[in-house]
Formats: structure tokens, C-alpha cells, sequence
């Protein structure tokens, strides 16, 4: 993707925005899988951003675990729909207007940072993103990332149609070698996560402590 301001963004703005207006919920309402399965990993008054968190169902499903959630996204619909969807489940979310490259990202505030099929970025904008995350996190604090691998291209059940934009073990290890990766898995499984991830996927999951100092 594009840096925030020019045509290319715009467009990419718009093809969100799009998606995101009709009435059903683009990826469902229920938390992705891998991030349902680490609820052991999170206590009550935790502080947690959820990035790119769409129509909200990351970001919603971890406030109804007790956190403080702060979650942005940078298409307006989809705000729209994550507010609508929180007043649904009856928690509260700070969801806030942003976008990768020009979110606010404070420094060491958060004990889980969460990033879901952010694959829009391409290696440039990804190298922003996972340094950035890695600054918000507090020491001690957890990273939890998935994302499609090279192989969702045989698949082609959902994510980006480019090879850049996906991600490799060796591509994860690299970019978060300062942390300790506690769990890191590539994997095979059914999707089903409303209509944009649906069937058979190839995906790869990151579990990333940072240091106490």
C-alpha cells in the first residue's frame, strides 16, 4: 500500500470503505480463531490495541475479556459498524480513526498488541507497522499476530493476491528477533470468518514477549 495521501491510498481507502457500507459484517462478528485460542494469555484490566481491527470484532471480543481496549482502523464505515457492534455486546472500545502510517502509537502503554490479517501493507509499510507495534508494547507485554503465508496463494480463500504482502517464518523471526518468540506456527485449516476468509487457508501464527529490559 501506498503512503496515506496519495492516489494509490485513496483508491485502497475506497475499496475498504466499499466493503465495509454493506450491512453484513465482512468477516463475521465472532474473534478470529487464533486470537480466541490465546485467551488464556490475557487478564482482566490488561490494556490492549487491536490495529487495523475493521468492523471491530477483534477489538469488541477482547474488551468482553475484561480489557481496555484501544482499537483504529482507517476506513469510516467500518468504525460505524465496530461501535455499532460493541454497543451490541455491551463493552466498551476506544475505537479511533488511523491508519498505519500516521496513528499516534504511544511508546510502551500496552501489555497485548494485536494485529489480524494486516496484509494490506506492502514491505515497506509493514516494516513501520512491526516496529511500531513493537514500541507500543510494554516490556513484558505480548505481541499476537496472524497472517497468511506464500502457500494462501493456492488457496485463494481470502488475503492479498500479491507475495510481498504475506508472510514467511523467516520474514517474522527477522522482524521481531529483538523479542522473545515465545510460539511461532505455520499451519493448514478451515476458515470461516464471514465471506472474505472462508475455506481451506495457509496461515502462520506469532506469539512475541517483549523484554523486561
Amino acid at each position: 500500500m501506498s503512503t496515506p495521501g496519495t492516489a494509490a491510498a485513496q483508491t485502497e481507502l475506497d475499496r475498504w470503505n466499499t466493503r465495509y457500507s454493506q450491512s453484513e459484517y465482512v468477516f463475521g462478528k465472532e474473534p478470529n480463531a487464533f486470537l480466541a485460542s490465546k485467551a488464556g494469555l490475557l487478564r482482566s484490566g490488561m490494556s490492549a490495541l487491536s490495529i487495523a481491527d475493521g468492523e471491530g470484532r477483534n477489538g469488541v471480543w477482547l474488551a468482553a475479556q475484561g480489557l481496555q481496549v484501544t482499537a483504529f482502523d482507517f476506513s469510516p464505515p467500518a468504525l460505524i459498524k465496530a461501535r455499532q457492534l460493541a454497543a451490541e455486546r455491551g463493552v466498551e472500545v476506544n475505537f479511533e480513526h488511523g491508519d498505519i502510517m500516521g496513528w499516534r502509537w504511544p511508546k510502551e502503554s500496552f501489555d497485548i498488541v494485536v494485529a489480524i490479517f494486516v496484509q494490506f501493507a506492502d514491505p515497506e509499510m509493514r516494516a513501520v507497522q512491526f516496529a511500531r507495534m513493537q514500541s507500543s508494547v510494554k516490556p513484558g507485554g505480548l505481541i499476537l499476530l496472524q497472517g497468511y503465508t506464500p502457500k494462501q496463494l493456492e488457496y485463494k480463500t481470502g488475503g492479498p493476491s500479491l507475495l510481498d504482502h504475506l508472510y514467511t517464518r523467516e520474514l517474522l523471526e527477522h522482524s521481531f528477533a529483538a523479542m522473545e518468540i515465545v510460539e511461532i506456527s505455520e499451519y493448514e485449516r478451515e476458515l470461516n470468518e464471514g465471506a472474505r476468509h472462508s475455506g481451506m487457508s495457509a496461515v502462520i501464527d506469532l506469539v512475541a514477549r517483549k523484554p523486561l529490559s
